[in-house]
């Protein structure tokens, strides 16, 4: 037996959580049982937490679209009991029972070993925010942006991307402009690198000409909608923005005239089906271009009974830094 958290679909669609306790046959079909040690919470589990946006559709549902932990039984070629090992994507958490619960059965192609350096508490303090953010810096980097090009602008640097981000890029030399619109997250993110702090309400307005004063050499913007089209219009000559969430709006209202004229890459992050080369070598620039001092000032401490609460709370914009979920209790 296991204990998990359990959504159910009651009458007229909404989702009720649940706190139950599973037998090892209920977990669906795979290759990998994975003794799971810690979770987290992204954005898009509080939408699953809330029944919001149709990730779900099946129920009853374990959610949780990242987990870290120790493979316990494994027929895959690649895994063998005592590995350490973490999940990000995959549609696990939506399609597929996630990490909400002491126990995962998954397909071991979706898992990566755990880089020497790093525990399953920090993997999941890392999560898919942080997993998307040093995607977004290998993105950049591949489209010629270093430490010289100039400053780099993280938008929503409070939550968990982009702390990360912050964290990541000084560490490599970048100077960064930190976005947020909490005046008492200054100090927070100063200490994790920002060399400037950029008030939200600058970047909130939709850009008043097509280009405007070239700002930044790059960016990765948590954010899209109105704040993105406004950065575009401030981007520098062959400068990049990577594209990593949308939690001001999945519209984007712009014209061509940045990419025709200053010739900027907008580049967009899928950390959800991303090759697995290309994770594996993520999480291994993760463990060694994240400071971890600065990962464990952005830890939030939470069990499953706290995750409907925190749920509310991340989709308004409340939650800063990473929030690490025990599961071994």
């Amino acid at each position: 037996m296991f204990h998990a958290l359990m959504l159910h679909e009651a009458e007229g669609g909404k989702v009720e959580v649940h706190f139950e306790e599973l037998e090892i046959e209920r977990l669906p079909e795979g290759d990998v049982l994975v003794e799971v040690d810690y979770s987290t919470l992204n954005y898009k589990d509080g939408l699953v937490l809330k029944g919001l946006g149709r990730l779900v559709r099946s129920y009853p549902h374990i959610p949780g679209v990242d987990f870290a932990g120790t493979v316990a039984d494994s027929s895959h070629a690649d895994f063998k009991p005592g590995d350490r090992v973490v999940l990000n994507g995959w549609r696990v958490g939506e399609l597929h029972w996630g990490g909400y619960a002491q126990k995962a059965r998954v397909k071991g192609d979706w898992l990566v070993k755990l880089p020497s350096g790093l525990t399953s508490r920090q993997a999941m303090a890392i999560g898919t925010a942080g997993y998307t953010s040093m995607l977004s810096v290998m993105a950049l980097e591949a489209h010629g942006i270093e430490p010289a090009s100039g400053p780099i602008l993280v938008t929503g640097a409070a939550g968990g991307v982009g702390s990360v981000a912050v964290a990541i890029l000084a560490k490599l030399g970048y100077r960064v402009a930190a976005v947020t619109g909490r005046p008492e997250a200054k100090a927070y993110l100063t200490d994790l690198g920002a060399s400037e702090i950029v008030p939200r309400d600058e970047l909130a307005e939709p850009p008043s000409r097509p280009l405007d004063k070239e700002r930044w050499a790059g960016c990765i913007d948590a954010v899209g909608g109105t704040m993105l089209a406004r950065v575009l219009s401030q981007m520098a000559y062959r400068g990049s923005v990577a594209a990593v969430g949308l939690a001001g709006g999945n519209e984007l209202n712009t014209t061509v005239i940045p990419f025709l004229l200053r010739g900027v890459n907008l580049l967009g992050i899928d950390s959800v089906m991303c090759p697995k080369p290309q994770r594996e070598t993520a999480w291994q620039r993760l463990a060694k271009d994240l400071p971890l001092d600065k990962l464990a000032g952005m830890e939030v401490d939470a069990t499953l009974t706290d995750l409907p609460g925190l749920a509310g709370d991340i989709l308004q914009g409340k939650v800063r830094g990473r929030v690490v979920v025990d599961l071994k209790g």
